[in-house]
């Protein structure tokens, strides 16, 4: 089987790179990196196939078993596109199925970055 890797961004270049909002200010660079990553989550059919994904035996899911979130299969394509683009899911092609997965270190970052800093 022959398995071919769709394109991703620069992993530096989209994802989410910061401290804690609590811990200080946001750099400009910083917000503008961690932007794009709310923006994709910011529709609410992106949302929820993020969170298919994401929730997915393994963490990884076939095209073929997310698409059904009322909408048209090319809308659906779309969609997995932007969270691709912005950093938040790879893909990899398997014959004829796509699979997504949420980047490794993607939901702890997420995590770690609307979690209040530690306070000595």
């Amino acid at each position: 089987m022959t398995t071919n890797a769709l394109p991703l961004l620069e992993p530096e270049s989209a994802a989410p790179c910061c401290p804690p909002l609590s811990e200080r200010p946001l750099t400009a660079e910083e917000a503008e990196r961690t932007a794009v990553m709310f923006k994709a989550l910011g529709d609410p059919v992106r949302l929820r196939l993020f969170s298919l994904v994401a929730s997915h035996e393994g963490g990884e899911a076939c095209v073929c078993d997310i698409s059904d979130v009322g909408v048209s299969q090319p809308t659906v394509s779309h969609h997995l596109k932007k969270l691709r683009e912005a950093g938040l899911l790879s893909s990899e092609r398997r014959g004829t199925w796509v699979y997504y997965k949420v980047e490794p270190s993607v939901l702890a970052a997420m995590g770690r970055l609307l979690t209040r800093a530690a306070t000595a």
